[in-house]
């Protein structure tokens, strides 16, 4: 049965704003999103590292490229065997083994071999390992995390339950950003400076542990595995008792009825229309990446000096794209359930996209040695931060863990991150060449492809605000959801 304007959310008792039950979901998604603060602590130390790192090792720009871009590869493959593992184990049980390789990456790091200037392999080759590892690590969070705060979480809220995952990984990235910035200043250039930044990261891998040892399994993926008591058990700490019930039979009637159909892979080679939402989720992924925002939060420093910036200057300026993402992720917490994630994606994409045209008529308008150049540039780039994390980042996290049906959604998930990651390292690999060719012309290829996005989004891509994960695993399954058109959907209540 199709949910155009779907019963089973009108089915389900009034959920309570507040009390214990909601204190307790809050609790759930603090510790998870541990995971999203080592995710952005990962990728955005190497922003104030990466210097420091290739002068005490005796790095070349090439072996420097290599470790930097390897993390995003290495998340790719993370994402897909995140997802993969998510399904086969358990969501608390993979977000567990994400902590220990975040932690044992983080040690392979630190302790790598060599220093003094003078290039050691086997130092390169275990700091290499280390952040393959890491990568691994970020990639499986980027999966797992989001599906298990989307599972747990009630519909009405579930876009800023999500989304406070992406709060915390830009959080993450301000705190690489501050942190790097007070150990250059406190402790300076002095040989392995950078093996400090490196090991903070070691404390949230801990407490994620010993974190989500306490914490409950996904109810959803309980129903799954047939452990329908313990479902229901979860169920009744972060919701009402007849809230948790009638939660319960609705997952457990999708259960049923899918219980004889294939799983997995299987089930996604089998379907058309499972395959053509995994093509829009990986193509929503990579358009993502493809605004160019992980080049900033990867070579922000560069990009500024580029524009005229001194060094110092540059490092000092860069904090700033910290400070606007985690305000641009905030407002996008309070929107996320007000606003469709279509209308989002639309209103964030166009803004990022001319945010790349100013940037590039700037460069054009003053050249090079020209005092406003780098203010124009800081203030544009600052600009494009804030609407990406506005608008874009956190819904695109958040729709991907609602669109996937249960039996493959961690699979799905998976793949779609494993594209998104790729294009993350190819950009990685890319961008100090481009950006050495003209900066101006970097950002006007990024708004090309940004307008391309718009249409793709308009186009192909579905709403899921106000649906339940039920309502929405039928429509995907048999095809029923709107993939081409302005989404006709229910919006959530109130």
């Amino acid at each position: 049965m199709s949910h155009g304007a779907s019963a089973a959310e009108a089915a389900l008792p009034p959920l309570d704003r507040v009390g214990p039950y909601r204190k307790r979901l809050g609790l759930i998604s603090i510790v998870a999103c541990l995971g999203g603060l080592l995710f952005g602590y990962d990728t955005g130390v190497a922003n104030g590292a990466e210097g420091p790192m290739a002068h005490d090792l005796g790095l070349s720009l090439l072996q420097l490229g290599l470790v930097i871009a390897s993390l995003g590869f290495a998340a790719a493959v993370g994402a897909l065997l995140g997802g993969t593992l998510a399904d086969a184990i358990g969501r608390r049980r993979a977000i567990l083994v994400l902590a220990i390789l975040f932690f044992g990456g983080v040690m392979l790091v630190i302790f790598s071999p060599g220093g003094g200037r003078a290039f050691d392999p086997i130092g390169y080759a275990t700091l290499l390992s280390g952040r393959i590892v890491l990568g691994l690590a970020v990639g499986g969070a980027s999966s797992v995390v989001p599906i298990y705060l989307a599972e747990l979480a009630p519909y009405e809220i579930r876009g800023s339950i999500t989304g406070r995952n992406e709060l915390a990984i830009v959080g993450g990235q301000l705190a690489a950003f501050v942190v790097n910035a007070l150990i250059a200043v406190t402790v300076g250039e002095t040989g392995g400076v950078w093996r400090l930044m490196f090991a903070v990261c070691a404390i949230p891998a801990v407490c994620l542990f010993f974190g989500m040892l306490r914490m409950p399994e996904s109810p959803r993926w309980l129903v799954e595995k047939g452990r329908a008591e313990q479902a229901l058990r979860v169920l009744e700490t972060v919701r009402s008792k007849d809230r948790a019930k009638a939660e319960f039979e609705q997952v457990a009637l999708i259960a049923e009825e899918e219980s004889e159909a294939k799983v997995g892979l299987g089930a996604l080679i089998s379907n058309k229309w499972l395959l053509r939402i995994v093509a829009v989720g990986a193509g929503l992924a990579m358009i993502q990446q493809l605004t160019g925002i992980n080049t900033i939060m990867y070579f922000g420093s560069r990009v500024l000096e580029q524009a005229g910036m001194t060094p110092q200057q540059a490092v000092l300026a860069n904090i700033s794209f910290g400070i606007v993402a985690v305000i641009g992720g905030i407002i996008a917490l309070r929107n996320m359930d007000r606003i469709d994630r279509r209308k989002t994606f639309m209103i964030g994409l166009s803004l990022t996209t001319t945010c790349h045209v100013l940037v590039l008529i700037a460069t054009t308008v003053f050249p090079e040695g020209h005092p406003a150049r780098m203010w124009a540039v800081l203030v544009l780039v600052v600009a494009f931060v804030l609407s990406m994390q506005t608008f874009l980042n956190i819904a695109v996290w958040v729709w991907l863990a609602e669109i996937f049906p249960l039996h493959m959604r961690g699979l799905g998930f998976g793949i779609s991150a494993f594209f998104g990651w790729g294009m993350n390292g190819v950009l990685a690999l890319v961008m100090p060449t481009l950006l050495a060719w003209s900066l101006g012309g970097t950002f006007g290829l990024l708004a090309a492809v940004g307008v391309l996005g718009v249409l793709f989004i308009y186009r192909f891509v579905p709403e899921t605000r106000g649906r339940t994960l039920e309502a929405l695993e039928e429509d995907v399954t048999t095809g029923a959801i709107n993939i081409i058109t302005v989404s006709q959907k229910v919006h959530a209540k109130g």
